[in-house]
């Protein structure tokens, strides 16, 4: 059944960028995750080669593209075994922020740049006392004259070491109503009283820069708010439905190159001369876990369906969102316990899949949160 139709531009994308990482990133991905690092410029390659926001319009740079090439983007980066080139965060949930909400100076300013690879881009909401809970957000923005002065810290921030430009969350300490108190603001990354802490070591992610920011005395223009005085939670809310679905069209594909590798490890025969997916028990988990991966994917095409058509559906891809990162770590459980010896070495492709999908429940919203959208949008 064909949910998302792709034309002929489409089908050269894939076969671009395919051959794009099978020569830029895929080679290169285990000596990434032993250093924990990747090479700044590999975001210029990306970029020079169009595979950077592909849904900037053509005036800024970009394809004009729909959600269509974000899912291609994240079942090709599917095949490569590293997380740190992440398209998908720079592309689909930060520089739509200013493609949406930037006025045309900032645009003209920034977007070219973020296609090309040249701006490097990380979003700084969560804090060391306030992740899921936005509202509690203790990093505040004061105006002072045609400055706003920055003052607090940010955790856990994606990109957090390339990123050349930062989407930053704060509050006016003079609102008390939280939700009305928060704005956006750009902040470029050589900008006084801005810095960088220690790179968090991971459980997954090896290859992606994930930091602490700390802002001191850190003043911006006043020009670099992105969008109205206190509209930043109302903001992120609405861009809420792309970041989860995002988070989706990553974790699935994941879970089809894990059942992918199992099969064919399985298929193979071991030291003893049998081979183990004849086993009627491999056999039938394998069917569950494949069964399960294909009402995922006709779950998630629809959805992007939907999202490309501007449709409303945000309970939809809140589902989505904890169903299928749930899904990608039961298939990653059970495909470690079929391969038995293998699926405790380093070597075998699962275990680093299973360590990167681990917190694909816990980031863009917590599966707990996800369940009480959902919840409170049933009327329960």
């Amino acid at each position: 059944m064909e949910i998302i139709k792709y034309n002929e531009q489409h089908h050269n994308f894939r076969e671009r960028l395919r051959t794009f990482l099978a020569k830029e990133v895929t080679p290169f991905a285990d000596k990434w995750e032993k250093e924990h690092d990747m090479p700044k410029s590999i975001w210029q390659k990306t970029g020079r080669q169009g595979f950077l926001c592909p849904c900037v319009s053509k005036e800024y740079g970009g394809r004009g593209d729909d959600f269509r090439c974000a899912l291609i983007i994240s079942e090709e980066m599917s095949y490569t075994r590293q997380m740190g080139l992440e398209v998908g965060l720079h592309s689909d949930v930060v520089v739509p922020y200013i493609d949406t909400y930037g006025s045309k100076a900032q645009k003209e300013k920034y977007l070219p740049g973020c296609v090309s690879g040249d701006i490097v881009t990380a979003l700084a909401i969560t804090e060391p006392d306030a992740g899921s809970d936005v509202a509690g957000m203790k990093t505040t923005a004061v105006e002072d004259k045609d400055e706003v002065i920055i003052e607090g810290s940010k955790t856990f921030i994606s990109n957090g070491i390339h990123a050349d430009l930062v989407i930053l969350a704060a509050r006016d300490p003079d609102i008390e109503n939280s939700h009305q108190a928060i704005s956006l603001y750009l902040v470029e990354s050589d900008t006084p009283g801005f810095k960088r802490g220690r790179r968090l070591e991971k459980m997954g992610w090896h290859s992606q820069d994930t930091v602490e920011l700390f802002f001191s005395n850190c003043r911006i223009p006043k020009g670099n708010r992105l969008g109205e005085k206190g509209a930043g939670f109302m903001m992120m809310m609405n861009k809420l439905q792309q970041e989860r679905l995002g988070v989706t069209t990553v974790a699935l594909p994941m879970a089809e190159r894990i059942l992918e590798w199992t099969i064919d490890y399985l298929k193979k025969p071991a030291a003893s001369g049998k081979v183990l997916s004849r086993s009627q028990a491999a056999q039938f988990a394998l069917v569950e876990m494949t069964t399960e991966v294909k009402l995922g994917r006709t779950f998630m095409e629809k959805l992007v369906a939907d999202h490309i058509e501007g449709k409303n559906v945000a309970m939809e891809t809140s589902m989505a969102k904890y169903w299928v990162t749930e899904m990608v770590n039961r298939v990653a459980d059970q495909c470690l316990e079929l391969l038995g010896d293998y699926g405790t070495l380093e070597s075998c492709p699962v275990v680093r899949a299973k360590r990167d999908v681990r917190i694909m429940t816990i980031f863009a919203g917590t599966n707990e949160i996800m369940k009480s959208i959902v919840a409170k949008s049933m009327g329960l």
